[in-house]
């Protein structure tokens, strides 16, 4: 089997584990977690991401992160290239962006230091299986070629799975942030 049937079929198999998880694992949890590692951050950038379809939800984080920080969220400008981040506060008016996910309608663009990234699924070595589109690959190659940049995954624990196909081009997580605790490398 080649690598992108292997990686279709186990995103076939998470996406199915998330599903369940979205019905029945604690969204609080999860994110007073992700407060956790993030830990102590005043006057930080920090890119977060509007949650579609069953992604585990960090607006509960990011809503506490914007007292004292200035948040951002992923926009998608084009296919083959990184991410841009737009600054995101409570209230501020969303619209639909590409791919459907909602962003700000207006704001300036940031350069985060700390990505909270969700995923498709992760193992225990903090790889991440992500849509198959590698923005954040891209992305975090670009952020930590300029500076030392924290990439947190956050999933549910359901999302774990073994075999996952690790590429070159793929960027390690500092973390992943489940409800049932943290994985770090």
């Amino acid at each position: 089997m080649d690598l992108t049937a292997q990686k279709a079929a186990l995103r076939k198999k998470a996406f199915t584990a998330r599903a369940e998880a979205f019905e029945r694992a604690s969204v609080s949890d999860a994110n007073v977690a992700l407060l956790a590692e993030i830990g102590p951050a005043e006057g930080k950038v920090i890119a977060a991401y509007m949650a579609m379809r069953t992604e585990l939800d960090p607006t509960l984080a990011m809503r506490a992160l914007a007292e004292a920080n200035r948040i951002c969220v992923p926009v998608i400008e084009a296919n083959g290239q990184p991410l841009r981040f737009r600054e995101w506060r409570p209230g501020c008016r969303m619209v639909d962006g590409p791919f459907g996910a909602r962003v700000p309608e207006n704001g300036d663009w940031l350069e985060p230091e700390i990505v909270v990234a969700p995923l498709v699924a992760f193992d225990r070595g903090c790889n991440r299986l992500g849509y198959g589109g590698g923005f954040y690959d891209r992305t975090l190659e670009g952020l930590r070629a300029k500076r030392p940049t924290r990439a947190i995954g956050f999933a549910y624990a359901a999302q774990e799975l073994e075999g996952l196909v690790v590429e070159p081009t793929d960027q390690l997580l500092d973390a992943v942030v489940t409800e049932a605790g943290v994985f770090r490398p």
